[in-house]
């Protein structure tokens, strides 16, 4: 996953506390991949700790497929991450305010962008693009958000889904209510590996 270390060229600040939370989402996903999650913080007395109230450390903004379910990739317990879930995590105007509230709201100090690899929605909005197809229902709004990644990629969809990740930290760094409040980073996950890879 390369260092734990949330380096000033990569971020458009440097914060302790991100640096920490970004280490413990490390360690978690390593004991994952490794097959030898904990599950910590998992049990009656941390959720008598936390009903009267959240802290969580990090939010993480990530694909709704049911393969990465952001809790278990990163081995973390009740109350740790604030996570918004979206197809191949794209945002509008509701979800950046989903994910303005871990910060602003509930000082989480880190903000975790979380492709995957085979991601099914890009897959879907690349194959509607390249056939011309238009989807079902509300389909089409995840195609159209999809659509600069798939320009830019050429519709290959591994290439789409980490060309998206670094557009949407882009989006959220620049967010007025993100900045100064929380780190923004872009991370990959390997379906294969159980891996989380640093991309932005």
């Amino acid at each position: 996953m390369g260092d734990e270390s949330l380096a000033c060229s990569y971020v458009p600040f440097c914060d302790g506390a991100a640096r920490q939370a970004w280490a413990a989402l490390q360690r978690g996903n390593r004991r994952w991949a490794a097959g030898a999650s904990r599950r910590p913080r998992q049990d009656p007395d941390r959720r008598r700790q936390v009903a009267a109230g959240q802290s969580p450390y990090a939010v993480v903004l990530s694909c709704i497929d049911s393969r990465v379910p952001p809790e278990v990739v990163f081995d973390a317990g009740l109350g740790d991450l604030l996570v918004v879930r979206t197809a191949a995590h794209t945002v509008d105007r509701l979800v950046t305010a989903a994910v303005q509230f871990g910060p602003q709201d509930l000082r989480a100090s880190l903000v975790v962008v979380l492709g995957h690899q085979r991601c099914g929605a890009v897959t879907a909005a690349a194959k509607a693009l390249r056939e011309r197809e238009t989807l079902p229902g509300e389909l089409p709004s995840i195609v159209a958000a999809l659509e600069p990644v798939y320009t830019g990629s050429g519709g290959e969809v591994d290439d789409m889904v980490h060309a998206h990740i670094v557009r949407t930290v882009s989006v959220l760094r620049a967010d007025t209510l993100l900045s100064g409040k929380a780190t923004v980073v872009g991370a990959y996950y390997s379906l294969d590996t159980g891996l989380v890879r640093r991309v932005a």
